[in-house]
């Protein structure tokens, strides 16, 4: 599977610095993007350090089958093992230097991680970080927001968009790297087609233009670079409230 990609992460219109932060490992062709908070720049200081902790336990698990500090779950396969375990060890590393130094108390991050396998792309996550797929005109929603909404949502099926709209605790997250000593992370693996494009963004993005604004400028630019470059730009001139970033993958047979 070829695979082609383009990133932009940008402050946004209203904060004076930015907490996201993304990466690829293209030896592994796994990318992430990260959403830090925290106050007083330590948000930047978690999510960069997410993603070198998922780097460095690749680099240390290159050669050999490992998912140490942590038990191999036996109802994945060893490459969501391996996934779900450098996120765990980036949570922990987060916690503890949160707990050790002051400057870092309560410092953490969402995170969204997509690796290609062969023809199987496998996302892992934690937190409202979200992995969308665009194929064939149509956009899909992969990953489940870990917000105090979405379980609002699922205790009330029948919520109204306008009771949706106006919940007053949308932007509280449940779970992020960081919070406590350990976490769960969501994996799961989805099928590649050819010509589908994986979209992994902070809620910087989804939370200011809608999923449709996202297909149709994904499927419309010209180029990855160009799609990545008018998210941004939607984002900020709906009034760009959080930092933003979007990272693009797209498959090729």
């Amino acid at each position: 599977m070829k695979i082609r990609y383009a990133a932009k992460t940008d402050v946004g219109m209203k904060r004076t610095h930015n907490e996201d932060y993304f990466s690829l490992i293209e030896d592994e062709q796994l990318f992430i993007v990260a959403d830090g908070m925290g106050g007083h720049a330590s948000g930047e200081v978690a999510s960069k350090m997410a993603a070198e902790t998922i780097s460095e336990f690749y680099q240390r698990t290159k050669d050999e089958e490992a998912t140490w500090p942590f038990k191999m779950d036996r109802s994945l396969s060893y490459i969501e093992n391996r996934l779900v375990c450098s996120v765990k060890l980036a949570n922990l590393r987060i916690y503890e230097t949160s707990v050790r130094d002051v400057r870092y108390k309560g410092m953490g991050t969402t995170i969204v991680s997509s690796l290609v396998c062969g023809d199987k792309l496998y996302v892992g996550h934690v937190g409202d970080s979200r992995c969308y797929r665009v194929r064939n005109g149509s956009i899909d929603l992969l990953t489940r927001d870990h917000s105090l909404l979405e379980d609002f949502k699922e205790a009330k099926p029948d919520l109204t968009e306008e009771e949706e709209r106006n919940f007053p605790h949308k932007n509280v997250i449940t779970r992020a790297l960081g919070m406590r000593e350990t976490v769960q992370v969501d994996i799961r693996g989805h099928q590649i087609e050819s010509g589908d494009i994986y979209v992994l963004c902070s809620d910087g993005l989804s939370g200011m233009i809608t999923d449709d604004q996202i297909r149709e400028t994904v499927s419309s630019s010209k180029s990855l670079e160009r799609a990545v470059a008018e998210l941004v730009d939607s984002a900020n001139r709906s009034g760009g409230t959080d930092n933003i970033t979007t990272l693009l993958l797209q498959c090729l047979a």
